[in-house]
Formats: structure tokens, sequence, C-alpha cells
């Protein structure tokens, strides 16, 4: 077919995934705000498992009936992937990013979560044999080079260390390899079963995990239950129907479309989005340094995208 102007046009225009996607970095950029407001009276594992266990219920109220016919067949195979995902994406990600931000501050922690991009497209690489092209490896590079830079113009001092640094680095390395494990390992469970399914039975397992965990760990009692306010609801609320149910099921119906290393370089948005919505709702300023990183990270999506 001869391309026509109106053709040109179209190929310019988002597609229905990348805007979803764009949705997924807009919502986890808001997760930061509503952390903020849950971190100085709630205790971080309960926060964690209430958020998952607010989507899975909401999971499985909206449920197609296809989907709910289907989790009947689920093999022993695809049940070990499911106990996979909700143990690395749900349960150890919280875990080490909870009580990695206890050692370091959270724009350090946002500086080692933005290498996310290209590990995943590395690993989708070497074990999903992914192609990496020149424009993907130009536009994963672009992309943490702005989340690099709109980081550190935020907060310069992220890059400072210290006796007790370490472990937290190590904790938030710990977030990568899980992310990128949920990210990566989840296609083949995607197109067994779908997407909606694959989020909801890691979602619920890593529920169960984490209740335990907050049982033991004592963040899980009674008097901790009953000091939520309506603040905090509101803040759970928001990270579980949106930032969790919502946007978890977005983000895997990308994996399943343009595979996860497209679908990774959309992370690098959430710093962008997290420091616009710090000026809009906390007033905090935005700086031309942080501007030209957000550009570069734009750059970066659509040189990977091509």
């Amino acid at each position: 077919m001869p391309v026509t102007k109106n053709n040109r046009n179209k190929t310019w225009l988002p597609s229905v995934t990348a805007l979803t996607l764009i949705g997924v970095a807009l919502i986890w950029g808001g997760t930061f705000i509503a952390g903020k407001q849950l971190a100085y009276s709630t205790p971080p594992l309960l926060s964690a498992f209430f958020r998952f266990l607010i989507a899975s219920i909401v999971l499985a109220l909206c449920l197609p009936r296809k989907e709910k016919a289907q989790k009947k067949t689920l093999d022993a195979a695809q049940k070990f992937r499911i106990l996979i995902l909700g143990l690395f994406g749900i349960f150890l990600y919280n875990v080490c990013f909870f009580y990695g931000l206890q050692y370091i501050s959270a724009s350090r922690a946002s500086l080692i979560v933005a290498i996310n991009p290209a590990v995943i497209a590395l690993s989708a690489f070497l074990f999903m044999h992914e192609r990496l092209t020149l424009s993907k490896l130009a536009g994963i590079a672009a992309c943490l080079i702005g989340a690099t830079t709109i980081i550190l113009s935020k907060d310069p001092s992220a890059i400072v260390t210290n006796a007790t640094t370490w472990k937290g680095d190590l904790l938030l390395i710990g977030c990568v390899i899980s992310w990128v494990t949920y990210s990566v390992f989840s296609k083949p469970l995607i197109s067994e079963i779908g997407a909606i399914n694959a989020v909801f039975y890691s979602l619920t397992t890593g529920s169960v995990m984490l209740f335990f965990a907050a049982l033991i760990n004592g963040d899980l009692t009674i008097e901790n239950i009953l000091n939520l306010g309506l603040s905090q609801l509101l803040s759970l609320s928001f990270l579980g129907i949106l930032g969790s149910a919502l946007a978890y099921v977005w983000y895997y119906k990308g994996i399943e479309k343009i595979g996860a290393t497209r679908t990774g370089v959309y992370i690098a948005l959430v710093p962008l989005f997290a420091v616009t919505l710090g000026r809009i709702i906390l007033h905090e300023p935005i700086t031309i340094i942080m501007m030209i990183g957000g550009l570069s990270v734009l750059a970066g999506i659509v040189l990977c995208n091509k």
C-alpha cells in the first residue's frame, strides 16, 4: 500500500497500549504521594498487605465470566509460576522496598529502581529471546539518563554514601531483581491464562505472604488497624484500586502486546510524573534540569518503540 500523508500521520499517533502504559506511569507516580501519607503513621508491612488485599478483592469482583471459569483449569506448572510471580513481584519487592527505605532516602531508592528498564531489556534478551536493536539500546540509555537527571536535580544528596547505605542499596537491588522477574517471566503465563488472571493470582498469592509477614513482624494488630484514619484509608484505596489492580493489569497487557523490553521503558516516566504531581499537589518546585530530563525520557521511549 502506498504511503500517503494520512498513513504517515497515523504512525505518529500513540497506540492504545502506549496510552495505557503512560497511564500506568502516571498512576505509579501518584503512589509516591499516597505512600508519603502512609509513611508517617502506618507500619510498612500493614500498608503493603492492605494495598494488595484491596487490589485482590477489586480484581475478584471485576473478573469477567470467561476469566472466572478459567480459574478452575490451572495446572501444576501454572500454579508454580503464579507462586514465583507472587513471591518476587509482590512479596519480596515490597519487603525490599520498605526495609530499604529505612537505610536510604526515597530519592536514592528511586535512582536504583530507575535501572529497571535496562535490566528488564537485558533479561528479556537473555531468557525470552527478545531482540535488542540499536534503536532500543539508544532509547533505554536516554530513559536512564533522563530518569537519573530528574532524580538528582530534585535531590543531589541521593548519591551521597555513608556507613549504612550499602544495606539500603542491596535491598533496593533486590527490588530491581524482583520486578524484573515479575516482568520478564510473566509473559508465558499471560499468554496461557490472560493478563487479568495472571495479575489476580499473583496479587492474591503475594497478599497471603504479606499477611503472614505483617502478622509475624507485629505490624498487623487490631490497634494499628483501628488507628487508620480517613487519609490513610483513601491512600490505601488509591494504592490498591488504581496503583495495583488497574495499573498491574495494564502493565501486564503491555507485556502481552509489545513485550517486556518496550513495556519496561515506560517505568522511566514514573519519576517525571512523580515530580509533576509533587508540583501540583505538594507545591514542590520544577527546574529546567528536570524538564530536560523529562524530554530525554520521552525521547528514549519514542526510540525504544520506533
